[in-house]
């Protein structure tokens, strides 16, 4: 999930605007810095591609233990201290001996593929069975050890990926309250944006998001219900892939809505989330919907990253956007000048009140999946508390420490419900399908090969109706990344990243973050 605006049926004009408040104005939250700061540290991996860390294995000017060496200096030295970042709730002890194993392989000619010896960053809902916990950022799970690896994770390390650490994130993926915090979690404190240390990282995805703009990784997995993958990839200047739900499993993924959770992928450029996203693609039957997939899938989707894919492709932009007078309009308005260079057609559309309409049914459909899913996860798991009733009780009796700035009412409110045979949950449900039958009829008007925009009206639509986006930079408001989501119908990943990867190409819009402790607007 990402911001409480999910939760009331709100004109699709006030949604757009409060994006942009989000970026023209800072959000504080706890733990906020006052000193202007800035870290121009020399680090030997700034920046670094996946290929590029493969090619510094390769002619051994680095073993993986080194990389994994210095990838946890750098948490040391800007995350647990520095600008403070809180963006890693915890590093892997094992991590160091599990890269000189990879070593090791690699030293007797054995290389698993492109990950191989590559340290990668884990959202803190994904469980791990080794010596990490797995808490969703709450501290009712602070005893939390997960009794096996996720499907996800046990894809990761059979690709030769090293598990580097878990990060921050919203606390219970964004489904406690409709004032949480964006990047807080009782357990973790406030996540910071590496750009401008007071303002909004966007969540529920914050800590992963906040770790690949950062350097403290390459790569990382974060998992999404509506904007918590495009949200922080955009507002932390870096590139995030939430793909169509059936491509990855959820297995052993804390949930919110199995209608609308999907893990997915952060990464400095659209090819380092790409080769992550390979390693994850997989069928698993402890999650049918992934079953579905078998046709549909591509075992590598970097061969589909062409610079000039863009020539004749017809993008659809929502009119209003187009017409924006504000500083995120005018970004947007560069971007799509951009993508008209390399020969793509800009078609103005209007389907922005198709998401509007239906936004209460959305949280219908996550109030009513949230009991179901949190039940089922916390009843088969070495937790001491076994429902949502035991959370709710939990976060009551130990309310001044977990809810010193928001409360619970949205799993109070889920917690009320009365299971998936209810009236109120198959009509929202069908809503939603409906919400992915109409923008396919959108697409179809206006031949259309994707839609793309800023914020959450594009990237919202996507989530509800269970297609899939990419965001990526596009450039800076106020010191603050704005990224540009593109998405379009499912199993549509080679077009969406073909796109992606061509404006990406002839952009060039990420920065690196300057660790400023607040923007000229504050000061």
């Amino acid at each position: 999930m990402q911001t409480a605006r999910t939760y009331t049926s709100i004109h699709y004009l006030t949604y757009f605007l409060l994006c942009i408040l989000m970026y023209i104005g800072c959000t504080k939250g706890p733990d906020s810095h006052d000193q202007q700061a800035t870290l121009q540290d020399s680090f030997a991996l700034e920046g670094v591609t996946v290929a590029q860390l493969q090619e510094k294995l390769r002619q051994g000017e680095f073993t993986s233990e080194q990389i994994v060496k210095l990838y946890l200096d750098r948490i040391a030295r800007i995350d647990k201290s520095g600008p403070g970042l809180h963006s890693v709730l915890e590093t892997n002890p094992d991590a160091l001996s599990i890269a000189r194993a990879l070593d090791a392989e690699r030293a007797k000619g054995h290389i698993r593929g492109p990950l191989h010896g590559i340290p990668v960053m884990l959202k803190d809902n994904i469980d791990t069975g080794d010596k990490m916990l797995t808490t969703a950022g709450s501290m009712a799970l602070s005893n939390h050890y997960a009794m096996e690896d996720a499907f996800l994770v046990k894809r990761l390390r059979d690709a030769g990926a090293v598990i580097l650490g878990t990060t921050n994130l919203t606390e219970w993926s964004n489904f406690r309250s409709r004032q949480s915090i964006s990047g807080w979690s009782s357990r973790g404190g406030q996540t910071k944006n590496p750009y401008v240390l007071d303002s909004n990282p966007c969540g529920s995805s914050s800590g992963s998001a906040v770790a690949v703009a950062a350097d403290l990784c390459t790569i990382a997995v974060g998992t999404s219900t509506d904007g918590s993958i495009a949200c922080p990839a955009s507002m932390n200047g870096v590139v995030g892939i939430r793909p169509t739900i059936g491509l990855i499993s959820r297995t052993g993924v804390i949930p919110v809505a199995k209608s609308l959770d999907t893990p997915g992928t952060f990464g400095r450029t659209v090819r380092d989330a790409t080769i992550l996203l390979n390693a994850l693609i997989a069928q698993d039957e402890k999650d049918p919907i992934t079953l579905t997939n078998k046709q549909r899938h591509h075992e590598d989707y970097t061969k589909y990253l062409d610079a000039k894919s863009l020539k004749g492709k017809r993008i659809g932009v929502e009119q209003f956007m187009l017409d924006s007078p504000d500083p995120i309009g005018e970004v947007l308005r560069e971007a799509l000048d951009d993508m008209k260079k390399l020969g793509a057609i800009i078609v103005p559309i209007s389907y922005a009140q198709l998401y509007s309409n239906i936004l209460a049914s959305e949280h219908i459909v996550m109030k009513y999946e949230f009991k179901v899913g949190i039940n089922q996860y916390l009843s088969s798991s070495s937790s001491e508390f076994k429902s949502l009733q035991d959370i709710i009780r939990f976060n009551e009796k130990n309310a001044e420490s977990i809810m010193p700035y928001f409360g619970q009412e949205l799993m109070i409110e889920a917690q009320a419900t009365k299971g998936l045979e209810s009236e109120e949950y198959i009509a929202a449900l069908y809503q939603l399908k409906e919400l992915g039958s109409q923008l396919m009829e959108v697409m179809d008007i206006h031949q259309l090969d994707a839609i793309c925009g800023a914020g959450s009206g594009t990237y919202g639509p996507a989530a509800a109706a269970g297609w899939p986006c990419i965001t990526l930079p596009m450039g800076l408001v106020n010191d603050i990344p704005v990224g540009i989501t593109i998405l379009s119908t499912p199993y549509s990943e080679p077009k969406l990243l073909s796109i992606a990867y061509a404006y990406e190409q002839i952009s060039q819009k990420r920065t690196k973050p300057k660790f400023l402790a607040t923007n000229k607007n504050n000061l």
